[in-house]
């Protein structure tokens, strides 16, 4: 332990003073970098470095005074200092004039996530929204709700036990004296009854008694949580950590309505070769019909648009453009034709197999393709096809996915994956705090 390596100081340090082009390193940008290292070992420490510790997460203290080597957060901790500490100090012949850009912009060159979401956060940390973080007794939920608060980006809400909540934040070196976290205890809520009603007025032709409708916001923190957000004591949730997607799902539609005149889906971002594509449908509609297709369409046309990107949509199939022929096809060429009608504001074209759609040159073949480039949303003919296509490029393919994205719902709601890692849970925060879903 404690091994003082020198990877963690000349990269950093070299980094910063190449970018603010200083004359010379000098000592008072080693001693920043030192004391950056020191501030940073006190930070609660992320899942990617707890890890290589084979499940002992390291805590500041006698085993753990300095920052591990493979730690992602040292290039726009270390680098930041040396640069601001040359810009202090004179030597600097280009100085930096947005620092936390300059952090954001480090970040990104080591996580592909961060510089696609630096848009999403920076708008959210100018407009902070309260978000509920439904399994708020869990550690890693814990530790994603005080990264959520120190990053500026809102209001983290844990619902759960206050005692159990405390106690584990105590255990993992957390102060959450002070933040803008707050916690609810289901059972204690004062605004328990007004829940409870509202619920029972969404269920009582459904088969639920008042007393069912009681027992879920009281026991259910997913029910809890989305009532919270129906009823606007809170702006958004995130869940999943301990449920499967579908169980959590269909916990918050108890509770959320689709939002009118909108399709509710999943659209996964795959990240892969400097290139980022929309997936959908990959969680909710099994098998759509040509319209649900076109719906699909919209829906994910419209997310693209919220991460900055005009869409260009290939609706996809195992043919290209009628060979080789098929019945299944016919329905992606259907909605083809339904979106015609619609006449939509996006390019759009189908049907086609995922690597013509992919690739200009393939793409090439069909002169008479819609599509400008290649295609940056891909509608699947299927949820399996979809679902089983983004997990194989995760798993196998070096592709960094974030979703299913809920997509349609009148309210911010996020679901991560089962045991998802804390900096998924905060990442998925920041998309409900934005409303990715519209």
């Amino acid at each position: 332990p404690n091994q003082v390596n020198n990877v963690l100081g000349f990269p950093y340090i070299f980094r910063g003073a190449l970018d603010v082009q200083a004359r010379t390193i000098n000592m008072e940008m080693k001693i920043a970098a030192a004391q950056s290292l020191a501030e940073l070992a006190r930070e609660d420490v992320p899942d990617e470095v707890a890890a290589a510790y084979q499940g002992a997460r390291p805590r500041f203290g006698r085993d753990y005074i300095i920052p591990v080597p493979f730690d992602p957060r040292l290039i726009s901790t270390v680098s930041p200092a040396v640069a601001k500490a040359a810009m202090d100090t004179g030597v600097a012949r280009k100085p930096i004039v947005d620092m936390k850009a300059y952090k954001a912009q480090l970040s990104a060159r080591r996580d592909p996530i961060a510089g696609t979401l630096n848009r999403i956060l920076e708008r959210v940390r100018r407009y902070p929204k309260r978000i509920v973080f439904a399994e708020g007794e869990e550690e890693q939920v814990i530790r994603a709700a005080h990264s959520f608060v120190n990053q500026g980006l809102g209001t983290a809400i844990l619902v759960g036990r206050e005692d159990r909540i405390t106690e584990t934040a105590a255990f993992l070196g957390i102060d959450l004296e002070g933040k803008d976290i707050q916690i609810h205890n289901a059972r204690l809520s004062r605004r328990n009854s007004t829940y409870a009603n509202f619920l029972y007025e969404r269920l009582q032709r459904q088969g639920y008694l008042f007393r069912d409708c009681q027992r879920m916001i009281n026991q259910d923190r997913n029910i809890f949580a989305a009532a919270m957000v129906a009823m606007d004591d809170a702006d958004g949730v995130v869940t999943g950590v301990t449920r499967n997607y579908s169980i959590a799902l269909e916990d918050v539609r108890r509770v959320i309505d689709e939002k009118p005149g909108h399709r509710l889906i999943g659209c996964s971002l795959v990240l892969t070769r400097g290139r980022q594509v929309l997936v959908a449908d990959t969680a909710i509609t099994e098998l759509p019909s040509a319209q649900q297709l076109a719906e699909i369409t919209i829906e994910a046309a419209g997310v693209a648009r919220r991460l900055g990107t005009e869409p260009r949509v290939a609706l996809l199939a195992f043919s290209s453009f009628g060979h080789p022929p098929g019945e299944r096809s016919e329905k992606v060429r259907e909605a083809v034709r339904i979106l015609d009608g619609m006449r939509v504001d996006f390019e759009y074209d189908g049907e086609m197999a995922a690597d013509v759609a992919l690739n200009p040159d393939l793409m090439a073949q069909y002169p008479f393709c819609r599509l400008t480039q290649a295609a940056n949303v891909l509608v699947m003919p299927a949820f399996h096809s979809a679902s089983i296509a983004t997990k194989m490029l995760q798993e196998m393919g070096g592709a960094t996915v974030i979703g299913p994205l809920i997509v349609g719902l009148d309210k911010a709601v996020q679901i991560v994956p089962l045991g998802a890692k804390d900096s998924d849970i905060v990442n998925m925060a920041a998309l409900a705090a934005f409303n990715i879903g519209g």
